[in-house]
């Protein structure tokens, strides 16, 4: 197994880092939270797991290792794959899911793309013995937050992945501006925001605007 890759990021991409490592670039699939905290050319560590298929060996980085036990740990709920749970750890932390687990939040699970009122139901039962309670009280506190707005506000999330992704800042401001009736629209259906549909749309208004 590759527990981790380390080396100067070669390359980003809105769900995709290349991270050179003894002159091969590792290309590692991570969430815009975590593509938002590298930067081109500058030295990262990024904990890994390595999903072997039949016909693919797919690499998914994370900001550490907490990240990665819990994406590994998500898997193991039935029905649950390495997308699904990839996207979980986009819209929440750990310890937000732990939390979510811990008092059976199903609006918190249900705000993830791709699960319903049933799956977030399943997934509560399956996972209830298996995340544990969130890390400390500070984590606790973290968690109440990100379970009810993410890891960070959408507008911060997402202005970060833009400028890691190598745009100016006034770019970023006037992506996250082009997509935000997009953002309102979504928060007031489902309460909250999805950063990577959002990353993708802000990507395709600075594409058109060059």
């Amino acid at each position: 197994m590759i527990a981790f890759v380390s080396g100067p990021v070669a390359a980003l991409a809105p769900t995709t880092a290349v991270v050179e490592v003894g002159g091969v670039g590792m290309a590692v699939q991570c969430t815009p939270n975590t593509i938002a905290g590298l930067r081109l050319g500058e030295h990262a560590r990024l904990a890994t797991s390595l999903v072997v298929r039949e016909d693919s060996l797919t690499l998914y980085g994370f900001a550490d290792d907490d990240e990665r036990q819990v994406f590994e740990l998500l898997q193991t709920a039935s029905g649950v794959g390495p997308r699904l749970a990839q996207a979980m750890l986009g819209v929440h932390s750990p310890d937000a899911l732990r939390l979510a687990v811990s008092t059976g939040d199903e609006k918190a699970l249900t705000a993830v793309p791709g699960i319903g009122k049933k799956g977030a139901q399943k997934l509560l039962l399956e996972l209830k013995d298996k995340l544990g309670a969130p890390l400390g009280s500070s984590g606790l506190v973290g968690a109440q937050r990100a379970a009810a707005a993410g890891p960070a506000p959408w507008t911060e999330q997402l202005s970060a992945a833009l400028i890691g992704l190598g745009y100016a800042s006034r770019e970023a401001e006037e992506a996250v501006g082009a997509v935000t009736p997009q953002a309102e629209a979504a928060l007031a259906e489902t309460g909250t925001a999805p950063v990577p549909q959002l990353l993708r749309a802000a990507l395709q208004t600075l594409n058109r605007a060059r």
